[in-house]
């Protein structure tokens, strides 16, 4: 226990001996998490992502659009002339700029076509919630719509109308019957809830910032821990391994210890960080933050130490702890929710570890999940550990 105890002590005062380790420990952390989260507003700042909306068209059906985006409860619409629109969106002021083009109403009576112009601002998620509501707004009011035209077709060969005005009147009552049967539903459904379920939590982007920017800063210094092992070879100090009463297993748990020592510090700064600043609910379930940590930790740096079996020098090994550390976290959907992902690409996701520990932390904190909620997000990641942990010691070398 000595020995592992002075290899961990070690390995932190290595990892501290240069000032740009703090930039990945706390600094970058705590200003991402800032940023991501107040950018798109908070929880609970707007009672919707504000969507600037240019009406030229006076009809019924654009005024049935408007109503629907409204009734999505995604976003707040904001009705404004088509320049004083254009600037707004241009000051950043709204994340989303729809046109409804004069021909809305009268297109859509006819079966024809009509072109909605959204403008979006990259890279933006509160953009993406609002092109979804549109595409839900504009469904909600177009299958009615169909109905009715396939009705009033089917009407018109059967027997044909006394006159176009006829058609129109029936077209029209056959609309009002397809918007309500539509809004009905059917009735064999019900909608049903345990007596004991979790009340379900809205999402919250200020949570979604907090738990992805953990993952993200936590999981770069974990896999950082190929430069450690990458560094012990290259100055001989594994070579001395050989000649020494220190086994190979010894060494590793010293390594390991250190690294989740470190990562259980910066997870515990993060985590205050956003309690008493970013005003997150961590959950109510410490047994269940704790399991999940521990088994994120423990297959990151697993991870690492399997990196560093792979990489030759130490600027190398920095260089692929970094670029793989991001390329996971934002496709494992630390970044932005994976529902903004093509469905192949969450698909894949599911190989990495950072797509299970984003989905166990948020079943815990936006979900309000506990120690059996998680059980198969930290099965996974202890997998995982397991799976980078055999690899790593069958290409563990001291040379």
């Amino acid at each position: 226990m000595r020995k592992i105890t002075a290899i961990a002590w070690k390995d932190i005062l290595i990892q501290f001996s240069s000032r740009s380790a703090l930039l990945f420990f706390i600094i970058l952390p705590v200003v991402f998490t800032f940023i991501v989260g107040s950018s798109f507003g908070g929880a609970g700042a707007q009672s919707g992502v504000p969507l600037l909306v240019v009406n030229q068209d006076t009809s019924a059906l654009a005024n049935d659009l408007i109503s629907a985006l409204r009734e999505t409860g995604t976003v707040e619409v904001r009705l404004l002339a088509a320049d004083p629109a254009a600037d707004a969106f241009a000051n950043e002021e709204a994340p989303a700029l729809l046109t409804i083009p004069a021909d809305f109403g009268t297109s859509l009576q006819r079966g024809q076509p009509v072109t909605l112009a959204l403008r979006k601002a990259p890279d933006n998620i509160n953009a993406e919630a609002a092109d979804q509501a549109v595409i839900a707004a504009v469904g909600a009011i177009s299958r009615p719509l169909m109905v009715a035209q396939s009705v009033t077709t089917t009407a018109a060969e059967l027997l044909p109308f006394a006159s176009p005005a006829d058609e129109q009147a029936y077209f029209a009552e056959s609309l009002v019957l397809a918007r309500a049967t539509l809004g009905q539903g059917p009735a064999r459904i019900e909608r049903t809830r345990a007596p004991d379920a979790a009340e379900t939590i809205a999402f919250d982007i200020n949570a979604q910032a907090s738990i992805g920017q953990l993952i993200t800063w936590v999981f770069i210094p974990l896999l950082g821990t190929s430069g450690l092992l990458v560094l012990e070879r290259t100055q001989g100090t594994l070579r001395r391994l050989v000649v020494s009463p220190t086994r190979p297993g010894t060494f590793l748990l010293g390594t390991i210890g250190g690294q989740m020592l470190t990562a259980a510090v910066q997870m515990t700064l993060l985590i205050l960080f956003g309690v008493y600043v970013m005003n997150v609910d961590w959950g109510q379930s410490v047994p269940g933050l704790a399991l999940m940590l521990g088994s994120f930790a423990l297959a990151a740096v697993a991870l690492g130490i399997m990196m560093g079996t792979f990489t030759r020098t130490t600027s190398q090994a920095s260089n692929a702890s970094i670029a793989t550390g991001m390329a996971m976290a934002l496709l494992g959907g630390a970044w932005m929710p994976l529902e903004f992902f093509p469905h192949s690409a969450q698909t894949v996701a599911q190989i990495l570890p950072t797509t299970w520990a984003m989905q166990g932390l948020t079943e815990l904190v936006m979900r309000g999940g506990g120690v059996v909620d998680v059980l198969p997000f930290a099965g996974g990641l202890v997998g995982f550990a397991v799976l980078f942990f055999a690899i790593g010691v069958w290409r563990f070398r001291y040379e």
